[in-house]
């Protein structure tokens, strides 16, 4: 099969649509679903995911909802000639709906366990879709962005109170994972204009990894990660740090052996699991990473590109290749990998 990817002309009207295919039919789709709800009384046992989340009940997990959302938003602003506009703005629409949204926060609210709920995975995704919304000069977009503030602000004010009371990061490949958060977090924050939330981000920051040396990254990957801990650190450091202090920072941080093998392409043995097609998210995590790394180490930026884009031009046909384990959540990824790239 021919690269369907192109350095000069990465995302095409032809591949963004049939990236968009796979959130157009899973945003909706009800079952199967992942609630991660905790139930705390036994009324909530009887509770769809609909009727706990009225806008993101979809694609199988509430992350991977927001993500596809994200994705969604993303590809209308950026692209023209998109099929089937309409029918991603009904589907939009209809989630960003001011009632369905104010039960999405009056399920944080309502539930005394709901404190902790996509910590902070779901929370990095929803800032992300509110930091598309606000960069979109559109009518209906606007209306979007204002219908979302209530639920923002509750995910900045979760995140604000968690971060004093978190000694220490997560560094696991999947959705915990403190750096990749923290990344989405900054990219918001500053977007939005918040100080406040930017500088105590920027502290934790330094305060989990100014110090780091010899990241293990030779041990790279387990099973089931979709998120390099390693390159995570490192794309979030870049962003605060200076690039002289994260041209020093990063020479102490990982060994020439540990960067190669993180430049290995993944072995995904089984698409059809669940589990095991987290490793092709792997490949577009790494490389939307080491496309910002590139542009704070310009002496190794080429090698880094070459690396990145090696992974990209693999991940992406294999975005379909799957089953409904891997499409509910991939193309969002493979869009923001190319965004990165771009």
């Amino acid at each position: 099969m021919h690269s369907i990817l192109l350095l000069a002309q990465m995302l095409t009207p032809d591949i963004a649509s049939r990236l968009a295919e796979l959130p157009l039919h899973c945003i909706q789709q009800e079952y199967p679903n992942k609630t991660a709800h905790t139930i705390e009384a036994e009324g909530d046992a009887r509770l769809t995911p609909r009727q706990l989340h009225p806008s993101f009940y979809g694609c199988f997990d509430w992350h991977s909802s927001v993500h596809g959302h994200w994705m969604l938003v993303r590809l209308l602003k950026t692209g023209k000639g998109l099929a089937k506009e309409a029918e991603i703005r009904r589907i939009l629409n209809s989630s960003f709906q001011p009632q369905a949204l104010e039960g999405e926060v009056k399920y944080f609210q309502n539930y005394k366990l709901a404190k902790t709920f996509e910590r902070t995975y779901g929370w990095a995704w929803l800032l992300k879709l509110d930091e598309e919304l606000r960069g979109w000069d559109d009518p209906q977009g606007r209306q979007w962005a204002q219908n979302i503030q209530p639920l923002t602000r509750l995910i900045v004010e979760l995140w604000s109170a968690y971060l004093p009371k978190q000694t220490y990061p997560n560094r696991t490949g999947v959705h915990p994972n403190t750096a990749f958060g923290l990344v989405f977090a900054l990219d918001w924050a500053r977007s939005a204009k918040d100080p406040v939330f930017e500088r105590q981000i920027v502290q934790r920051g330094r305060d989990y990894y100014l110090k780091s040396t010899a990241v293990a990254a030779i041990q790279e990957p387990d099973g089931t990660d979709f998120l390099s801990p390693s390159l995570e650190v490192a794309d979030l450091m870049r962003r605060v740090l200076s690039p002289a202090e994260f041209a020093k920072w990063f020479g102490k941080y990982i060994s020439p052996a540990g960067l190669a093998n993180l430049l290995k392409a993944p072995e995904v043995s089984d698409r059809g699991d669940y589990q095991i097609v987290h490793l092709d998210g792997l490949y577009l995590s790494r490389a939307w990473c080491l496309y910002g790394i590139a542009k704070s180490l310009p002496n190794r930026g080429q090698n880094l590109r070459v690396a990145a884009k090696r992974l990209l031009e693999t991940a992406i046909p294999h975005v379909t290749a799957g089953n409904y384990g891997g499409e509910h959540w991939l193309a969002s990824f493979a869009v923001y990998a190319l965004s990165q790239a771009e």
